[in-house]
């Protein structure tokens, strides 16, 4: 197989190079060809993707990364641009999310009618989330634990954002610096003033959040779309072994052969990106490796049963070790498919433990919480797939790169399909215009 892009014109004279074939090196290799930039996309693995995969097992659509995405302007941009309206899978964001919290499952309050009605927080909570106005701005230094219990209270913090937020991450909040992990929230208080009054301000204009949406064959539609679109450029099973500083460019050998190209993107894990680029003069990367990954543990359940909502997270101090189950067949009808979560930050070890084990576990606090029994699909381990945004991130400080090499990745700005299409447009709006 070639790996080089099809000769530039004169409207194409400047070639990208995009290690990692995820959803953040393929949208930006999408966005890139738009803006008329040559590029050439290198990937290790045989499919595209990375952490987003969908599979059908015994007839029933599993999913191995994200359950789901927000239908955003980035990703409605897209489905219709590939066609796949016809595709999309559209989810009622009215339906309930629960925690798990003393023996029951709670309702999260997601509207001002749920908050005045939920048994998740007493009064003496709800009058303290309240006050969150008068209380000090957030600080980036701060630990997100602390900033949430401060502004919101503590059981607020302990009932509903640390199942949530921590369930996110598969983190400790009480180890996420502010700064890592909250930053887009800090903008907003520093904006808005406060938080709160911002939450009711978009309730009282009735702004609405962009649905919950899938795809009728899975999250991994949207990736392998994009890489058909652009599957001249994208060069699956060539992982890059290294790069070399060229005139005026560098030199990526990659799959036994070489390619020239001026600028370079490394959208990699954080292990593998250091693996590449320790070579390269003038890079400082070798911190890359001390960022700590959490590992997630899936049990895909059956069940028989007629259960609404997005599901529920589990409160920390509960005795489960199921952190959290998706409703895939409430949210996407498909066909009694529970996901439950397991390991992450509170319990490491999981992902060492036998699948029988696994499985017996998730089966019965599944029926524990729910008072359903289910049967299990599949078990899969996850091993260091979540970036935990804990002090451990302190070592981007250190990185240092060239000028022409970028590091875009989940462990540079937010996770989420909505942001790895953010950092990959706002890249490749930088690159073309240097062109």
């Amino acid at each position: 197989m070639s790996h080089a892009a099809p000769p530039a014109s004169d409207d194409r004279t400047r070639r990208v190079g995009v290690v990692g074939a995820g959803v953040t090196g393929l949208a930006l290799t999408h966005y890139l060809a738009d803006r008329g930039v040559d590029v050439v996309t290198f990937e290790s693995g045989s499919e595209p993707g990375g952490v987003v995969r969908s599979r059908e097992v015994d007839g029933r659509l599993l999913e191995y990364g994200p359950q789901r995405t927000r239908l955003v302007p980035a990703v409605e941009e897209l489905v219709e641009r590939f066609g796949l309206r016809s595709e999309l899978l559209v989810a009622n964001d009215d339906l309930p999310l629960y925690v798990y919290a003393d023996g029951r499952l709670r309702r999260v309050p997601r509207s001002l009618a749920t908050f005045l009605r939920t048994d998740l927080l007493s009064w003496r909570g709800k009058c303290r989330i309240l006050a969150e106005p008068l209380t000090a701005a957030g600080r980036p230094d701060e630990r997100a634990a602390c900033l949430f219990a401060r502004k919101f209270g503590l059981e607020a913090y302990r009932n509903v954002i640390e199942p949530l937020f921590g369930g996110l991450y598969g983190s400790d909040p009480a180890e996420m610096p502010a700064e890592h992990s909250l930053s887009r929230l800090l903008e907003l208080e520093s904006r808005t003033g406060s938080l709160l009054r911002a939450a009711i301000d978009r309730l009282v204009r009735g702004d609405e959040t962009p649905p919950p949406v899938s795809f009728v064959s899975g999250m991994q539609t949207l990736p392998n779309a994009l890489y058909e679109a652009h599957r001249p450029y994208v060069h699956l099973r060539s992982p890059v072994t290294s790069i070399e500083h060229a005139d005026d460019g560098y030199v990526l050998a990659a799959g036994g052969r070489t390619t020239t190209v001026d600028d370079v993107v490394v959208t990699a894990p954080a292990p593998a990106a250091a693996t590449i680029l320790e070579g390269l003069e003038g890079a400082s990367v070798a911190s890359l490796r001390e960022l700590t990954y959490n590992s997630l543990v899936l049990v895909f359940l059956e069940a028989e049963a007629s259960l609404e909502g997005f599901g529920y997270q589990v409160r920390r101090d509960e005795a489960l070790t199921t952190r959290g189950v998706t409703f895939n067949e409430s949210l996407f009808g498909r066909d009694g498919v529970y996901t439950a979560f397991m390991g992450g930050m509170s319990d490491p070890g999981a992902v060492d433990r036998s699948d029988d084990e696994l499985a017996t576990v998730a089966r019965r606090e599944f029926r524990t919480v729910t008072g359903v029994d289910a049967d299990v699909l599949e078990v899969t381990t996850l091993p260091d797939v979540i970036p935990a945004f804990d002090t451990s991130w302190a070592a981007l400080e250190d990185v240092s790169l060239p000028e022409g090499v970028t590091i875009a990745s989940n462990y540079t700005d937010r996770i989420g399909i909505p942001g790895r299409l953010r950092q990959a447009r706002r890249i490749a709006d930088r690159l073309a215009e240097d062109r």
